[in-house]
């Protein structure tokens, strides 16, 4: 990536996680957190990475939502970062911090199995 969109990734990344505190405070949604936002070299399109909390249903819903949503998130980026063209915005779940939860169970449940074994 170049410096000029690690820049635009940036500044979307801050102004989208900002918008998203703002914006979606609906308990029926996942709390939202913006992960990563990766820009096209052309500056065309993002690609945004979003973590949800809460269950699959949560999860899909809040998806859902920012799908029906694009148009104005999609305005307020163009009416705060000043670009020539506004990228269009694509949504993908970013599923690290569960795949980080299972295996810290995972390794939770070895200590604890190994603690009731007792040395051997």
């Amino acid at each position: 990536m170049s410096l000029r969109t690690e820049k635009v990734a940036s500044l979307i990344k801050e102004e989208i996680g900002m918008y998203f505190t703002r914006e979606f405070r609906d308990p029926a949604y996942g709390f939202i957190t913006v992960t990563e936002v990766h820009v096209t070299p052309d500056l065309k399109i993002a690609k945004i990475y979003v973590s949800i909390m809460g269950s699959p249903d949560v999860k899909a819903a809040t998806l859902k939502m920012l799908e029906d949503h694009k148009g104005e998130i999609r305005s307020f980026i163009g009416s705060t970062i000043r670009l020539k063209f506004t990228p269009a915005i694509q949504f993908y779940v970013d599923e690290t911090l569960d795949r980080v939860e299972k295996i810290n169970n995972l390794i939770r449940q070895i200590h604890k199995d190994d603690a009731t074994k007792g040395p051997e």
